[in-house]
């Protein structure tokens, strides 16, 4: 199953047994509610990812990864089992969605695509939406294994700022990567992790159908920012939502070693103690 799949290949596919998750996800500052959004559009059958419900509750931090067994609760919770196949999708084309591909693959969950365009592009397809809450009921989910190879923490960041053993991708904007405006959140810095190179994510996605842009647009995207994809990459971005859209293209692409810091600048930013350019 690839990664991606489009719009005619789940209108295809849907009755076939398939998982659909809406994973929309907004900033604070957008003072938007996903859920409430949810409930008034969605692909039929489709259930409600909560990424922030889905997280660490006990991190100071948004929405950190959490752990294996509170994972295997949320997601059986929904009605997934660890063998079902899992198509994820947001109301933006492109955003959200991969930090809920990411999140499954950093537990071990195979079987999980994400839909190119999301509800942009199934809504400009002409396919029926549904209204209302979808009643799923709850399976077990055997607890996995977190795949800890996909997931950086602030001491390998640090580390790294000497080694040069990745290279750092900040999925940000280029205006809050240079440090030329103010974090959407709160007392943090300005600036980037020193050595780390700008790609941000919806340089990606196509402005119009708001999906991902052809592979050879995209290697020009990475080669552009002096990305070399020969590389390890390791990925960041505000709060680990975004970088998992540039984490998604660059295993698309073929990149072996892909992982997410996962506390991204809203730990990096925070900590007087860590470097930054």
């Amino acid at each position: 199953m690839d990664a991606l799949v489009s719009v005619a290949w789940l209108r295809e596919h849907r009755g076939d047994g398939l998982r659909v998750l809406d994973a929309t996800w907004h900033l604070p500052t957008a003072k938007r509610d996903a859920y409430a959004e949810f409930l008034e559009s969605h692909i039929p059958g489709a259930a409600f990812f909560d990424i922030d419900a889905a997280s660490d509750a006990q991190s100071t931090l948004p929405h950190m990864l959490p752990s294996a067994r509170a994972f295997a609760a949320y997601a059986g919770g929904l009605g997934i089992a660890a063998d079902d196949t899992i198509v994820v999708y947001d109301t933006y084309g492109m955003m959200s969605a991969p930090r809920v591909w990411w999140m499954f693959r950093a537990f071990g969950h195979a079987r999980v695509a994400v839909l190119d365009g999301g509800l942009v592009a199934w809504r400009a397809s002409g396919a029926p939406v549904a209204h209302g809450e979808h009643v799923v009921s709850p399976v077990p989910y055997a607890i996995p294994v977190l795949d800890r190879a996909r997931v950086r923490d602030r001491a390998a960041m640090r580390d790294n700022v000497a080694t040069g053993r990745e290279i750092v991708i900040d999925a940000r904007s280029a205006a809050r990567f240079r440090g030329e405006v103010d974090e959407p959140r709160a007392g943090l810095r300005r600036g980037h992790i020193p050595q780390s190179r700008n790609l941000p994510f919806d340089t990606l996605v196509d402005a119009g159908s708001k999906c991902l842009l052809p592979d050879a647009a995209l290697r020009a995207r990475f080669a552009e920012a002096g990305i070399d994809l020969a590389r390890p990459l390791a990925f960041t971005c505000g709060s680990g939502i975004t970088a998992c859209v540039d984490a998604f293209v660059a295993e698309r692409l073929g990149v072996r070693h892909v992982a997410v810091y996962d506390g991204s600048w809203a730990e990096w930013g925070a900590d007087a103690s860590l470097p930054i350019a």
